[in-house]
């Protein structure tokens, strides 16, 4: 406990010392412009009338509040997230995007803010036909997954000898397990999880040992060091103070309300 309280106030001080120089009201602050998809609850996920919600999307409005600065979300694609950072304008991207060497190679990361790693989401009923990796790459499975992502590279790495369909979509491909028309879907634990919550007849197998592990992270363009700085101590200090963990119980906890 007091290590706790050491390493959070550690973080605040941090947070304030690369903030110090914002003005309080400043009238033409620049938006902080943030790249979504808002298909990946708990992460990010759009209400359907240009509104966002989530961890991620609570975690850039609070920065975006201590900056000063009005949040802009901004809409892309996991397939077009590459190109569409750089072209729209975007000073992060965030949204459930895991640490891998692609994107590195458009955009820096922030430090790591939580771990989490890939699960099989099957009907109940189907639960141990699908909870290896080689039980279900195997000729007979069919398996979906959504368009550009890591869950697609996950998928074409790991089940080559599945029926592998590519959905256009993450919000309406756990629809298609529920009618039968897929066997198994490999995404993140915690989408998982959460998503189990909303469709009773699908299940996500072992939650709690995925078959890899990987960090979260905000992205941030390359030449925008005070930003990094600013994110990476406001992420430092919601980490060290329970910030981010009191939204993840929001919204996959046992007691969640999101």
């Amino acid at each position: 406990m007091l290590l706790r309280r050491f390493a959070a106030a550690l973080a605040a001080a941090a947070f304030s010392l690369v903030t110090v120089a914002i003005p309080a009201h400043a009238q033409d602050a620049p938006e902080l412009r943030v790249c979504t998809t808002g298909d990946y609850p708990p992460y990010s996920v759009t209400d359907g009338h240009g509104g966002y919600r989530g961890i991620d999307i609570d975690l850039a409005r609070g920065l975006a509040d201590v900056l000063h600065r009005p949040a802009r979300f901004v809409p892309t694609t996991w397939t077009s997230m590459s190109s569409d950072f750089a072209a729209l304008g975007c000073d992060l991207a965030a949204g459930g995007i895991s640490d891998s060497p692609a994107r590195r190679a458009f955009a820096d990361f922030s430090l790591t803010y939580g771990t989490d790693g890939k699960a099989p989401i099957t009907r109940t009923e189907d639960a141990d036909k699908y909870a290896t990796i080689d039980q279900i790459n195997r000729p007979e499975v069919r398996v979906i997954v959504n368009r550009g992502g890591t869950n697609e590279t996950f998928a074409r790495t790991h089940f080559p000898n599945a029926r592998l369909t590519l959905w256009p979509d993450n919000v309406t491909i756990f629809d298609q397990i529920t009618q039968g028309n897929a066997d198994v879907f490999v995404t993140d634990s915690v989408e998982g999880r959460y998503r189990t919550r909303l469709h009773s007849g699908l299940v996500v197998a072992h939650p709690d040992r995925p078959f890899d592990s990987f960090g979260k992270v905000f992205l941030l363009r390359k030449d925008d060091p005070l930003l990094a700085a600013e994110l990476n101590a406001w992420l430092a200090t919601q980490r060290a103070t329970g910030g981010i963990d009191r939204l993840f119980a929001d919204w996959i906890g046992p007691n969640a309300t999101s």
